[in-house]
């Protein structure tokens, strides 16, 4: 490479650097063209209404059965998000996110409502990519909240949740 040539990403970088971890580290896109800062600024309305972000805000290694093409974590791109302080400022970020949204909405405190899912789903991404202090910290506050409205979220979804802890 010629002392004036734009810098590239040498051959181990791109390995690393994934479509879900440039999304998580503010520098890429998901599938709909949003950036993490597009998605972070969703109001609560827009939260509840969208389907098909959660699973880059947090991903897993597993295919989604709610969206299909939605991405899909493999285990190098996991590490690299690990182990990138931007990613994993960006995967705070949502998850400081979604708890203001847990915290200030009421409609998935019922028997059975979609965020069961997305619950589980952040409890397990944050685990995976996190730790499994902040995902145990996010367990205790849904908890907290499902207590404060009375326990009206159905037995199954609360196994779901505790499992997802590991």
């Amino acid at each position: 490479m010629g002392c004036c040539q734009p810098a590239r990403r040498r051959g181990a970088d791109i390995a690393m650097y994934g479509p879900i971890h440039d999304f998580l580290r503010g520098t890429g896109r998901d599938g709909r063209g949003r950036r993490l800062a597009d998605v972070l600024a969703f109001d609560d309305a827009r939260i509840e209404a969208v389907h098909d972000f959660i699973q880059w805000l947090f991903p897993l290694g597993e295919a989604s059965r709610a969206v299909p093409g939605a991405p899909v974590l493999g285990a190098a791109e996991a590490a690299a998000i690990r182990g990138d302080p931007q990613a994993q400022a960006g995967l705070r970020a949502g998850l400081d996110r979604m708890a203001r949204f847990y915290a200030d909405t009421e409609g998935w405190l019922t028997g059975f409502d979609h965020n069961h899912l997305r619950i589980t789903r952040i409890i397990a991404a944050t685990r995976d990519l996190l730790g499994p202090a902040d995902a145990a910290a996010f367990h205790a506050a849904i908890m907290a909240w499902n207590t404060a409205a009375g326990v009206p979220v159905n037995g199954e979804s609360l196994q779901y949740w505790s499992a997802a802890l590991g």
